[in-house]
């Protein structure tokens, strides 16, 4: 057989390879016909030496167009296969737009969130600055700064969770305090917002991990009539501006005086109901004067500044201003419970 016979045998051979190719197909069939190596055109080709100057030009003509002919071919089928699939996906991924639509849920703040973001506008307003701190702490920042020693019995208020010697996770929001004036000169106005985690047993009103808003303000001329009037405002801007506040005396080792801050309650409007257990009032947070022992420890002189602290709990505040009864729904993630605020 020729090699004009032989490439013309290859031509029709390999049309119907092509036509009946799949896209898996198509690359052997490729190195089947054009590799240098073992391809079957390759293979022809090799005749060539042995054929005239005469026929040399032919042969040569007629190979370049079977070459062609053939890549065109192979490419046009690439096309072909890449069409029915995507014609395939079209019609599996139609979409039906006589159908009626699915209505969708619309997401929801969270409650924590809710009230954390109105805190700190409240306080914002007010010309605090909000700063975040670490959660894991040192036993000097958590403790020692904020003239609670080793051993002092005030430690028992404080259940923590201890990582190694020295190291816990906070159980607290007021070590920012120190922080916050080791790093910056009077007078100072700021909130502290964040985790806190205590080794409290699980019930209606505790839970091991909770949020707290710390405050801290210093400057010349600070008294505890100041920390009144600025929780005072506070209480009717979250509850009400209808709402009074009483100061009852209280014990924090890092402020003196101290006191819990209470308001009356706003189910019942200090008439006495099951959420004020009938006294007409609800404790909102704690707060007091800096201590000077602390003020003392971060460098700044007792004689010159003086300033407040408070601290609150963000899931008291949610579940007293939305008649939350136990403190686990709002970390169980339910979606009846969230969609209700």
């Amino acid at each position: 057989m020729s090699i004009i016979e032989q490439l013309a045998q290859l031509r029709r051979e390999a049309e119907e390879e092509i036509r009946a190719a799949g896209s898996d197909k198509l690359n052997d069939l490729r190195l089947k016909i054009f590799s240098r190596k073992n391809g079957s055109l390759s293979a022809i080709l090799r005749g060539l030496g042995g054929l005239s100057a005469e026929e040399r030009p032919k042969v040569g003509s007629m190979a370049n167009e079977v070459k062609v002919h053939l890549e065109g071919l192979i490419s046009e089928r690439m096309q072909q296969l890449k069409a029915a699939v995507m014609e395939a996906r079209l019609q599996s991924e139609t979409i039906d737009v006589t159908m009626p639509g699915h209505w969708q849920k619309p997401g929801r703040i969270h409650i924590l969130n809710q009230a954390l973001e109105h805190i700190k506008d409240t306080f914002k307003g007010l010309g605090y600055a909000v700063v975040q701190g670490p959660e894991v702490e040192t036993d000097y920042y958590n403790f020692e700064a904020l003239n609670i020693p080793a051993n002092h019995p005030s430690r028992e208020m404080w259940d923590s969770f201890f990582l190694r010697e020295g190291l816990l996770m906070r159980s607290h929001t007021s070590p920012m305090q120190v922080h916050i004036m080791e790093k910056h000169e009077p007078p100072v106005r700021v909130i502290v917002p964040g985790k806190c985690y205590r080794r409290d047993a699980v019930d209606s009103t505790h839970f091991w991990e909770f949020h707290q808003v710390e405050g801290l303000l210093v400057d010349k001329n600070v008294t505890f009539s100041d920390l009144k009037g600025t929780l005072d405002l506070f209480a009717r801007r979250m509850a009400g501006p209808q709402r009074k506040t009483r100061f009852n005396p209280s014990y924090f080792p890092f402020t003196e005086p101290s006191a819990e801050v209470m308001v009356d309650c706003f189910v019942c409007d200090g008439k006495g109901c099951r959420v004020c257990k009938n006294s007409g009032w609800i404790e909102i947070m704690g707060a007091g004067m800096v201590h000077p022992k602390v003020l003392k420890g971060v460098g700044y002189d007792p004689e010159v500044y003086t300033g407040f602290a408070f601290g609150m709990g963000v899931e008291r505040i949610a579940m007293l201003s939305c008649g939350i009864a136990d403190i686990r729904l709002l970390f169980e993630g339910d979606e009846r419970f969230s969609r209700q605020f």
